[in-house]
């Protein structure tokens, strides 16, 4: 590949609303998504569905929004690590990042757009999702395919990188980072702690017609534990379950109720499909899943940190990308 052109790096990343306003349009965009609502003859009611999913559950969502500062924080967080990536990439080859959110703002088509005006005609889309599934990789790779068509942008070779899920950077970073909630706690505590890996959950049926994510999933949980020899109990779970669906199997409320029937009393939790904050993270995990642990009976409730501009994990970013660049 000859490097003196800039080399394109997209980050590919899910989006959160970026006011209390737009929770619902996003909550829409969301829902009208056909690899999230695949149901059999979708396409004649998909969007009314949508509309109302959204209304309906706008409220609430608002109402967990306001408690961690009124929006997603998730953009400013993919625009320093997409910075601190850049950084990393230009000290090997000429390279730009640009970030595209699959359900809000920059949209693929704004990423699309700044492209088209800088000239590029290499790309590498990089998913902020280290695990493959089809909800998540595949449908921001659907929409950065029907974004080229519909623009007729046809002068750029595109890579994709699928999954990172066992890189060895990637898997230090993450134990890098379990080590340092453990630091938290006492030192004669520690051998207390139960470490509880949270996994965004997939339907059954993703599963069944042989999506790789929960695959993937477990083997990040097992090189994680393997590098880091903590010594202590661990157990794997999923959260963020939405609609009657079976989803992946044991939820994150399910294993903190049965972990306090077993009279643990001291939990991290490790958001091990996130690479940062969002409502996930702050709300689901460190405020729902910790009062439900407080009123439990669970003394001690803590969360990893998340990996962000953690070194390990921008190199680990890094050399994907310029794997990727030289095949």
């Amino acid at each position: 590949m000859n490097h003196d052109k800039p080399v394109g790096v997209v980050l590919l990343q899910l989006g959160g609303p970026d006011s209390l306003e737009s929770v619902e349009p996003f909550l829409y965009n969301l829902f009208c998504d056909p690899d999230i609502i695949d149901l059999p003859l979708a396409f004649l009611f998909r969007e009314r569905l949508a509309k109302f999913i959204s209304v309906k559950r706008a409220p609430k969502v608002q109402d967990l929004y306001k408690h961690i500062g009124g929006k997603s924080p998730i953009l400013k967080l993919t625009n320093r690590q997409a910075r601190a990536l850049e950084l990393e990439l230009r000290k090997s080859i000429n390279a730009k990042v640009y970030v595209a959110m699959r359900y809000w703002h920059p949209t693929t088509e704004e990423a699309v757009e700044h492209i088209r005006r800088d000239r590029v005609e290499k790309i590498v889309l990089l998913p902020l999702y280290p695990h493959y599934s089809r909800s998540t990789t595949g449908s921001s790779v659907n929409e950065w395919n029907r974004v080229l068509n519909r623009v007729r942008y046809n002068g750029v070779e595109t890579k994709l990188i699928e999954q990172y899920c066992d890189h060895p950077l990637y898997i230090k970073a993450l134990v890098n980072n379990i080590t340092i909630a453990l630091k938290r706690v006492k030192p004669a505590e520690r051998s207390k702690v139960h470490l509880v890996f949270s996994a965004h959950g997939t339907p059954m049926k993703l599963v069944k017609e042989g999506d790789p994510y929960s695959h993937h999933i477990r083997k990040t949980y097992e090189a994680v534990v393997e590098e880091g020899k903590f010594g202590l109990p661990h157990h794997l779970c999923f959260q963020s379950k939405v609609g009657p669906q079976k989803w992946l199997e044991p939820s994150l409320d399910g294993t903190i109720e049965r972990l306090a029937r077993e009279k643990v009393t001291h939990m991290v939790v490790i958001p091990i499909a996130f690479v940062s904050d969002h409502i996930e993270t702050l709300s689901e995990i460190n405020m729902e899943g910790k009062q439900e642990a407080r009123e439990l009976g669970i003394r001690y409730f803590d969360m990893m940190p998340a990996l962000h501009t953690n070194r390990l994990f921008i190199r680990a970013l890094a050399d994907v990308v310029l794997k990727k660049v030289n095949t």
